[in-house]
């Protein structure tokens, strides 16, 4: 998997989890403010993207389909642990190829967490099935439920360059459904193609109002925009004392907010991750459990710094 890529650009950095290359203390984070938990749902995924990181095909299950009872044992950690938790997000792969993705939204508005789900609000979501389910899910919970859909970019010909022919056009469709019957949406792209941010909003806020979809173009928290993750791009470590040199907080990373359960193929029971860009990365597998879980976090992936430390990135809704 990618993440264990050679990255030539970072030859000797990022070896040690407790000291950079320079011989620095590694900086850390704690868990400091439990309040997202992520569950991915599987790898398995209805289409294969060009920049998928996490590798989601419609043939890769190195992440298996996680079952509601597993996620109702983390749920139950959840209360068990005093953990603040206000969201619970289902990422993938595409969460409605796992068939019991209803039952499981289900089992954690039931604890009154509000839900996000990531999804290209494709086929999968569009089977009988999960179109019922969903609308029983959001004439009980409305208020509590939104949808998270990747638009890569507003104009149809780049999202299909990413996502395949004809993608643009069935994610529309989606859309059009949910916005028909009333779901909260907030939609992710991405800033492969070098527009500004002020351009990127723009063209995403015409493409909201030419379909009447409510949502923020310019809201940070409803239009993500995601830069790439290239891994050959040079990054510098981050040590404890570049808190104070960038006058950030770790309280602000999100390692210090979230956590994300998976569960691997042939595993005996699903692991807490660090971090939900690393999934593949051993060492930020933290245990099996949320006690196990709350364990310091080491900054020791290219990822860490360009994406959250120096970017500021969250996937949180």
């Amino acid at each position: 998997m990618k993440d264990n890529a050679p990255q030539l650009a970072n030859i000797g950095k990022f070896q040690n989890k407790l000291v950079t290359a320079d011989g620095q203390t590694r900086a850390s984070v704690a868990l400091t403010n439990p309040e997202t938990l992520w569950f991915n749902t599987g790898t398995l995924c209805n289409i294969e993207c060009v920049n998928c990181y996490i590798e989601s095909s419609p043939t890769n299950d190195a992440l298996v389909y996680i079952t509601a009872q597993e996620v109702t044992e983390y749920l139950d950690q959840i209360e068990d642990r005093n953990w603040p938790v206000r969201e619970i997000g289902f990422t993938g792969g595409e969460p409605f190829m796992n068939p019991e993705m209803i039952e499981i939204t289900r089992a954690a508005l039931e604890r009154g967490h509000e839900i996000l789900i990531l999804t290209n609000a494709m086929l999968p979501m569009m089977r009988r099935k999960m179109r019922e389910g969903l609308l029983q899910l959001q004439k009980d919970y409305n208020d509590k439920l939104a949808l998270r859909i990747s638009v890569d970019h507003y104009r149809p010909e780049l999202h299909d360059d990413e996502r395949g022919k004809g993608s643009f056009a069935r994610t529309l469709a989606g859309m059009e459904w949910l916005r028909d019957n009333g779901f909260r949406m907030t939609v992710a792209g991405r800033t492969v193609w070098g527009d500004s941010d002020r351009e990127s909003r723009e063209g995403y806020a015409a493409f909201f109002a030419e379909h009447g979809f409510d949502i923020d173009a310019h809201n940070p928290g409803q239009t993500v925009l995601f830069p790439e993750m290239d891994e050959t791009v040079e990054v510098p470590e981050i040590t404890t004392a570049c808190w104070g040199i960038l006058n950030k907080s770790p309280d602000a990373i999100m390692c210090a907010s979230a956590r994300m359960v998976v569960k691997r193929k042939g595993a005996d029971s699903p692991a807490v991750l660090a971090c939900t860009l690393l999934p593949y990365s051993p060492e930020f597998e933290l245990g099996t459990t949320l006690a196990e879980a709350e364990a310091d976090v080491h900054l020791n992936h290219p990822h860490c710094a360009k994406f959250c430390v120096l970017g500021g990135a969250s996937c949180s809704g």
